[in-house]
């Protein structure tokens, strides 16, 4: 990933102040999940770019409570980071407003191992220097509260039901309106199976414009909501007892344009690449967990009948395995890809991403075995035949889970110590600090933690 941009001409800078924009905001997320921001006046665009804006190390230890720092190596109050918008991805969204995601930098320009984007970039470049090109697209769900962070009423509200949409046509029709405006591909918009639940689908895009996707579309739904006196729950599960909210990722990878999940003779007609592909990801699946559905509110929604990819296994489309296979054709002109259901908004999505992408191309490298298919839900079937395919539970103790990510040397190859390091400060933090609560002091604490 380059290290700068080319700075916008006079010329440019004139036409953003022609479009109005007084403002460019810079966004980045951190280790926890959580999405920070710095400002400019449009004047100080380059300045934004290169060098960048100062920042403390903390900030890859901002911990979801608000308040606290997890302290851990690379997380210091001791030196100075730069914060750079990419100038390729700056997007006008109204209002004055113009968006750029950012990474992290040191003083010297060489970027910083423990920044997200920054890792999503290096393994998207790795995939391309072995010669395969990705596409990943992102799922938000996402739950409206109101503006205190509290239920809605929702006596009409059905699964996937059209009142869901009438109830709320003016918040459904501008956010259309604003995403496309910006730029972002919706495919899809409608009501989920929680009351006054949403998802949205995006279009696929290339490793780090998607995650970057993503974030903006989490922004242009949050600004809306706000008009309408509303706020956007991105918890993993907003109140005790509910299904909860995933953000599922879809990814297909392809070689000199060919795909790798179809058009072979394997499993499903996959190549061997693309079993060695699910196979690396199934494989790595407890090890990474943390990355995926790692706070201390995920454990609560790792559940089988939640749609959350409780076991980790593969199936065509099984929506209740962890690794969902998707075949192409007419009903999905994207053609063949893969979905993997564990991850939650919780999630750091250029974190999460970098490691599907990651242990996808560890399998491909390594011909990791592509497991047994689970054709069925694999919640019906007894112990032992879950043992016999090799397919195990997924975790639901943040504990198990921090263990085994700190001591996986796969996920430490793959994004390197600084970025490990820093996803097990933060949720060690968390388990440290917020593990004796119960359910509902848990989604009452934390319904808002990740809100924009």
């Amino acid at each position: 990933m380059a290290a700068m941009t080319t700075p916008p001409a006079g010329a440019a800078i004139g036409q953003l102040d022609a479009d109005g924009v007084g403002t460019v905001v810079g966004t980045f997320v951190n280790p926890a999940g959580l999405t920070h921001a710095k400002t400019v006046p449009v004047r100080r665009i380059n300045a934004f770019a290169d060098p960048g804006l100062g920042f403390s190390p903390v900030t890859h230890g901002f911990a979801i409570d608000r308040a606290g720092i997890a302290f851990a190596p690379g997380i210091s109050v001791v030196g100075d980071q730069r914060v750079r918008i990419d100038l390729d991805a700056l997007r006008v969204i109204g209002g004055g407003l113009a968006w750029a995601p950012a990474s992290f930098y040191d003083q010297d320009g060489n970027p910083v191992p423990a920044c997200a984007r920054g890792t999503l970039g290096r393994i998207e470049a790795r995939l391309a220097a072995a010669g395969y090109q990705a596409l990943v697209g992102h799922e938000i769900e996402f739950l409206l509260v109101d503006a205190e962070g509290n239920r809605l009423p929702g006596n009409l509200w059905a699964q996937y039901g059209l009142a869901g949409v009438l109830e709320y046509e003016g918040f459904v029709r501008d956010v259309t309106a604003a995403a496309a405006a910006a730029g972002v591909g919706i495919e899809q918009f409608h009501p989920e199976y929680g009351i006054n639940q949403f998802e949205i689908s995006l279009a696929p895009k290339s490793p780090v414009a998607a995650a970057d996707q993503l974030i903006l579309t989490r922004i242009i739904i949050s600004r809306v909501a706000r008009t309408y006196g509303l706020r956007v729950s991105l918890s993993p599960v907003p109140f005790a007892g509910s299904v909860g909210s995933g953000a599922h990722q879809h990814f297909s990878l392809s070689r000199a344009n060919s795909p790798v999940f179809a058009g072979g003779s394997g499993a499903q007609g996959m190549t061997p690449e693309g079993e060695n592909a699910i196979g690396g990801i199934v494989a790595g699946l407890p090890q990474a967990q943390l990355i995926f559905c790692g706070s201390i509110v995920s454990g609560l929604r790792m559940k089988p009948g939640n749609w959350a990819g409780a076991y980790a296994c593969w199936g065509t489309e099984n929506r209740e395995a962890a690794v969902r296979f998707v075949r192409g054709g007419h009903g999905n002109p994207d053609g063949a890809n893969v979905e993997v259901k564990v991850v939650d908004p919780s999630a750091n999505p250029y974190f999460a991403t970098a490691a599907i992408l990651g242990l996808a191309a560890d399998g491909i490298e390594n011909g990791t075995a592509l497991p047994p298919e689970t054709t069925v839900d694999p919640g019906t079937l007894s112990d032992d035949d879950r043992a016999a395919a090799g397919t195990v539970a997924l975790s639901t103790d943040q504990a198990q889970e921090i263990a085994a990510l700190d001591g996986s040397a796969r996920l430490r190859a793959i994004l390197g110590d600084a970025a490990v390091d820093v996803l097990v400060a933060v949720r060690r933090y968390e388990h440290e600090m917020y593990s004796h609560l119960d359910p509902e002091a848990l989604t009452e604490k934390f319904r808002m933690a990740w809100s924009l």
